[in-house]
């Protein structure tokens, strides 16, 4: 077996950062002992930035700014381009300044990728987070600021074709039914609709691109087809992405993790899993985060990328139960400390999962890594009881209004790719 097989990238930014990437350690960790695995955690040497963390240390101070946020672009740039070349397939980032992960995205290719059902109507959406205004460079002049932004053909078809292939991942023996892309296509001259029809033709599929406002009244009028496959703009897809988890089932925003795959060639299918909640500064060292959303992107990495199959379902299971008892953050309604959901969830986990132990019992607190940065199938040495606790901090609100829902009715069958998805 492979170690790199086991070792897992861990990005912490500020706000709430330190408390999250405190929860997931623990809880991979005890995925990690139930499997009987051994699970490296690589954890970036420096504390990115978030965005009220920039504005506190320099409140007027531009060029700071500026200069924080590219050396924080560079640096985690860096830090995911060695994990790759070491084998490492996938990091936990927690939320960090906008403008520095865009930089990132734009340079290796990014998109955010999430399924959704409604009511049996499966859809992947597909967030382009490689191109467009989220990715722009910044000229700042006396009484204004200009932000260049840029499309193209190359990365255009890079994002249809992951697409293409993630869906027949999605829906083996089936494929997608309808590949339809929400782009404000009409500001763009005409290019974006050409290199969406010379995408079609030369992969001898259907693509459809519509302006997001008659994606919007499709959704509203219509609801989702079964296998659509939405390819989204992310000036469209960043607002709705939170109000299509809340109308199609996935669970509001503190609730809910994702998962960002670059492209680049550099990295590619190197997987970047966060929360959709931001880094809640307000909420700092208060133990009041949500950690839901952590607590699914540890099961999530866990069984994707440590050996833990079955930790999803685990995980869900054991959610279930800690809502049963009543047990939630004030976010939700409840009266508990984020230590306090941590500490139930770890005890409804069934203990000794496959490949595990009988004796493991899940909430027994220390899943902290050791010196070595290891998340391993055996106790920590020393009392259980010492290993200190995350103290943790809030949960983002939900932001927007809640609009409208997924995609049209399929346009026709969407044929096979002719490369197998890697």
């Amino acid at each position: 077996m492979n170690a790199a097989e086991y070792t897992v990238g861990l990005a912490v930014g500020r706000g709430t950062g330190a408390e999250v990437a405190e929860v997931f350690e623990e809880v991979l960790a005890a995925f990690a002992r139930r499997h009987g695995r051994t699970v490296t955690v690589a954890r970036s040497p420096r504390t990115y930035h978030s965005y009220v963390s920039l504005k506190r240390q320099h409140p007027y101070g531009t060029g700071d700014i500026r200069r924080l946020t590219r050396e924080d672009a560079d640096h985690y740039e860096q830090f995911v381009r060695t994990q790759a070349a070491a084998g490492t397939r996938a990091v936990f980032r927690t939320a960090i300044n906008a403008q520095t992960l865009y930089l990132v995205r734009h340079r290796l290719h990014a998109v955010k990728v999430d399924a959704l059902d409604a009511a049996g109507a499966r859809m992947l959406l597909v967030r382009d987070q490689a191109q467009g205004f989220y990715t722009g460079e910044n000229d700042h002049r006396a009484e204004s600021v200009r932000r260049t932004t840029e499309f193209s053909r190359a990365t255009t078809h890079k994002v249809l074709a992951y697409a293409l292939r993630r869906a027949w991942q999605e829906w083996p023996g089936e494929g997608p039914a309808a590949l339809v892309m929400a782009y404000k296509f009409h500001l763009l001259d005409g290019v974006l609709d050409t290199w969406a029809q010379e995408f079609a033709e030369r992969h001898g599929v259907e693509v459809r691109v519509f302006q997001p406002d008659t994606v919007n009244r499709n959704l509203i009028t219509h609801g989702p087809a079964d296998r659509t496959v939405l390819v989204a703009g992310n000036e469209w897809a960043d607002i709705m992405h939170v109000v299509l988890l809340d109308r199609f089932g996935a669970g509001r925003q503190e609730e809910h993790c994702t998962r960002n795959v670059h492209l680049h060639a550099d990295v590619e299918g190197f997987t970047e899993y966060q929360t959709v909640h931001g880094s809640a500064d307000d909420l700092e060292g208060r133990n009041l985060v949500n950690p839901l959303a952590t607590v699914r992107a540890a099961a999530a990495v866990a069984e994707q990328h440590a050996g833990c199959p079955g930790a999803v379902a685990a995980a869900e299971s054991a959610l279930s139960r800690v809502r049963e008892e009543g047990i939630g953050t004030p976010d939700l309604g409840g009266r508990h400390s984020t230590t306090e959901v941590v500490a139930a969830f770890l005890a409804a986990l069934e203990p000794g999962g496959p490949g595990g132990t009988d004796g493991e019992a899940a909430g027994r607190g220390g899943g902290a890594a050791s010196d070595a940065g290891k998340l391993s199938g055996q106790e920590p040495s020393g009392d259980p009881a010492s290993v200190p606790r995350p103290r943790v901090g809030p949960a983002a609100r939900p932001y927007g209004p809640e609009p409208d829902g997924p995609p049209p009715r399929p346009y026709g069958p969407v044929p096979r790719p002719p490369a197998p998805a890697p």
